[in-house]
């Protein structure tokens, strides 16, 4: 008669289980950290980017001259 010291060593059903749970454990782990990687990492900053980019969007569609681009511009900078 075999006995595998009750630690799940066999091929019985923890000794299968233990290692996909552990698997699927760090797998999720990992899946959260690209997740939130992705996440804060797309996000648009606040402040000048945004600023110059509606600026631009104003120009292209006529909204402003050049010269009040140019101002507003200046002004976002300092």
């Amino acid at each position: 008669m075999m006995w595998d010291g009750g630690f799940g060593g066999g091929f019985g059903a923890m000794g299968v289980l233990a290692p996909l749970m552990m698997l699927l454990f760090w797998g999720g782990i990992a899946v959260l950290v690209v997740w939130a990687v992705r996440a804060f990492s797309s996000r648009p900053r606040a402040g000048h980017d945004g600023a110059e980019e509606a600026l631009r969007r104003r120009l292209a569609s006529g909204e402003i001259t050049p010269a009040d681009y140019e101002q507003a511009r200046k002004a976002l900078q300092g």
